[in-house]
């Protein structure tokens, strides 16, 4: 173990339940704790409970608020509603994407931009430079914010076993991407309904020091309801079989939102400007060199990252992420290939350690989840 990796709250938590741990962005984060199948098919069909406490949290304060984060970031977060959360890009000059985020509008004049772990301090600092000549406040509460997620279908009967009477009406109207400051556990918490699993499921921001008290607290009211804990081995699967993009596989600096499939998180309606707007704003008119696709395999092998996609010989593409769904029984993967080998039915092949795979471009996601039934 590194001597600069970092341990979330609740490192002693998942050392109890024999997880495995990966390096992650510099954190200690648990890999699995079973194997990593049986927790892919608990979230599928129960519920999973996640540490994601690596994830940054900034808080973005004042009477500009607003009109700042519509010039940091390239979406129109100034339209949002209180109390709603908005998926965007925050890019540099050239339009390449330095990290995606989720932005939560707290109040008026409050927002909480969520980005990854690994771009967490980066983001925060590229924020802080960013806000120069506008009345707002930029604060790095990671240090003393935790995250915790309940994904699946038992979700929602998970989170009313930890609510109050009062607020269990709040919690079955939460509309998905948006939230509601309430308490759990008998917790202070500010409760999403987003996720990166493509099941229903809520995001949980509480205070560092207390989340441990919050773990304990859903893993037994969620032991009824089959809910386990689950590491980022199982959170990888499920978000690639939602055709979720992970940054430094699907996004980086050498991506653009278009390319990537995010067109429409570009605001250019927006009147202010935003950085990289004059790069960007041009290339939503043309057809992006590459896009990023689905593929289906033909056979039983797995296509990984870094593997080529060819045609008739000729590299046209490259893997991104690749494994045997879980869910859907057959190889699936996200792959940049040239646009001319873009379209869903086109057939490719993917070179597996020198020996060709025939895939075939499908849409994504991959796997869309049945309405659940409703919670008792």
């Amino acid at each position: 173990m590194s001597e600069q990796s970092k341990h979330t709250a609740l490192y002693t938590q998942h050392e109890a339940h024999s997880a495995s741990f990966t390096d992650f962005g510099g954190w200690q984060m648990p890999l699995k704790y079973r194997s990593e199948l049986e927790e892919h098919h608990t979230v599928r069909r129960a519920a999973g409970l996640f540490d994601l406490s690596h994830m940054g949290e900034v808080l973005v304060s004042g009477p500009q608020a607003a009109e700042f984060l519509d010039y940091a970031l390239v979406s129109n977060l100034a339209i949002m509603a209180v109390g709603k959360a908005k998926y965007s890009l925050i890019c540099n000059d050239e339009g390449g994407v330095i990290d995606d985020l989720i932005t939560y509008r707290l109040a008026e004049d409050s927002f909480l931009v969520v980005p990854n772990a690994s771009n967490a301090p980066a983001v925060a600092e590229e924020l802080r430079l960013r806000a120069k000549g506008f009345d707002v406040a930029v604060e790095d509460q990671s240090e003393v914010t935790a995250l915790v997620a309940v994904q699946g279908p038992r979700a929602e009967a998970v989170l009313l076993e930890l609510a109050r009477p009062e607020d269990a009406e709040a919690i079955r109207n939460l509309k998905y991407y948006a939230a509601v400051e309430l308490e759990l556990a008998g917790l202070p918490v500010l409760l999403a309904r987003t996720g990166y699993t493509g099941e229903d499921g809520f995001e949980i921001f509480v205070g560092t020091n207390l989340a441990v008290r919050l773990w304990d607290a859903a893993l037994q009211a969620g032991e009824a309801h089959g809910l386990r804990p689950c590491g980022l081995a199982a959170r990888d699967s499920l978000r690639l079989e939602a055709g979720m993009p992970l940054y430094g596989h699907e996004l980086g600096l050498d991506t653009n939102p278009f390319e990537a499939g995010l067109g429409p998180v570009v605001s250019t309606k927006k009147a202010a400007d935003f950085v990289g707007r004059s790069v960007l704003e041009p290339l939503k008119a043309v057809e992006p060199s590459r896009r990023l696709v689905g593929l289906r395999a033909v056979g039983r092998r797995s296509a990984r990252a870094g593997y080529d996609v060819v045609v008739d010989g000729a590299r046209v593409g490259t893997v991104t992420s690749g494994l045997p769904s879980p869910t859907l029984g057959y190889p699936v993967a996200l792959a940049y290939v040239d646009s001319a080998h873009a379209a869903v039915g086109t057939e490719v092949q993917v070179d597996l350690r020198g020996r060709p795979e025939p895939f075939t471009v499908v849409p994504t996601p991959f796997y869309r989840r049945q309405p659940s039934e409703p919670a008792p």
